[in-house]
């Protein structure tokens, strides 16, 4: 079983910055993609931000240019930097893990969570 642990959340002031780490517990690149999600009071989890095998990067709108997913394959470890946060992304961050296993004909989906980290954004 597949192991994510993720760090770096607290409290921070409106505006500043943070950065989210993300360990798993074997080799990153065997996923075909890894990313960001989370998780407000009273709201659906969301996706903030995803990272392919081949290094292809995504983010929701509301992050668009104020947030970056990176990854160190060697250290086994993806990345979420934050930038110019909002009271609004007071949330639980969750890392998110996907890989496909088997033979071509059987392949099986799976997926791999970590418990989260809590960031709280003050005004």
């Amino acid at each position: 079983q597949v192991q994510l642990v993720e760090s770096g959340g607290g409290l921070v002031q409106s505006g500043g910055s943070l950065r989210l780490s993300c360990v798993a517990s074997r080799r990153i690149l065997r996923f075909n993609r890894m990313g960001w999600y989370r998780q407000a009071p009273g709201k659906q989890r969301e996706l903030v931000a995803v990272v392919t095998s081949g290094g292809s990067t995504d983010f929701a709108e509301f992050v668009k240019g104020r947030f970056t997913i990176s990854k160190d394959n060697a250290q086994n470890t993806l990345y979420l930097q934050m930038n110019s946060l909002k009271r609004e992304d007071t949330a639980n961050y969750y890392c998110y893990a996907y890989e496909e296993v088997g033979p071509l004909e059987r392949v099986v989906p799976r997926e791999y969570w970590g418990q989260g980290t809590q960031l709280t954004v003050s005004s």
